[in-house]
């Protein structure tokens, strides 16, 4: 387990600092303008890039750099679904993602707004779509920024920090503790589930407010037909 670690581990810091930090803002840049989200999660990127933080600077630098990339993409993502957004629903990629998925998170926007917007940081599959569909609505985009704003900064501050302090804590128990990669592979694993397990309460939380009146209709109706 150690060599495996020792091998990710400078796999990842041989990439130049620099390029590393390019990469995931490009990365997260991608997420929620394109849709790139929807294939390669962004969490994955920062968590991996981080694994290579050396001090305090580097640490802010990527930090900053996702913030930056993800304010970027969702601010690319707002105008293509403002001028864009019905063409985009309606095309090949649009079609693949579902007409469910837009409803949802149309219907969550509407009825909850700038808040939706925040929370839908951290959910899969509408963390990708609310911008564009945002950008469609009659929302404005100061109060769309203002809303997406902290919530990529706590998204960015959370994954780096898990990434960094993971490798971290592996290199100063490197040598002096047996199974070190264990420990530090649990820490991420530990640290992941507690992620997965706030994002899915959130999502059931949530789930009421992104459900179409049409599909609560639907279920009445066949509560009632069931019933007779």
């Amino acid at each position: 387990m150690n060599a495996l670690i020792d091998w990710l581990l400078a796999t990842v810091h041989a990439v130049d600092p620099t390029l590393r930090i390019l990469i995931a803002f490009v990365a997260m840049f991608f997420e929620t303008s394109v849709l790139l989200g929807l294939v390669v999660p962004g969490d994955t990127v920062v968590l991996v890039s981080a694994t290579a933080v050396n001090g305090p600077v580097e640490f802010i630098a990527l930090a900053l750099a996702v913030i930056v990339g993800s304010l970027a993409g969702e601010s690319v993502g707002f105008s293509i679904g403002k001028y864009f957004g019905p063409r985009i629903r309606h095309s090949r990629l649009g079609r693949r993602i579902g007409e469910k998925n837009w409803v949802r998170a149309e219907t969550y926007i509407r009825r909850r707004g700038g808040l939706a917007v925040a929370i839908s940081r951290f959910l899969p599959v509408l963390h990708s779509l609310v911008p564009i569909v945002v950008g469609s609505s009659p929302m404005r985009y100061k109060t769309f920024i203002a809303w997406t704003a902290p919530a990529c900064a706590l998204w960015a501050l959370t994954y780096t920090s898990v990434g960094a302090f993971a490798a971290g804590g592996y290199r100063r128990l490197e040598g002096q503790l047996t199974g070190a990669g264990y420990f530090v592979v649990g820490i991420v694993v530990v640290a992941l589930v507690v992620i997965f397990i706030i994002r899915k309460a959130i999502e059931r939380s949530e789930a009421k407010h992104m459900q179409h009146p049409a599909s609560d209709a639907d279920d009445t109706d066949s509560s009632i037909n069931t019933g007779e």
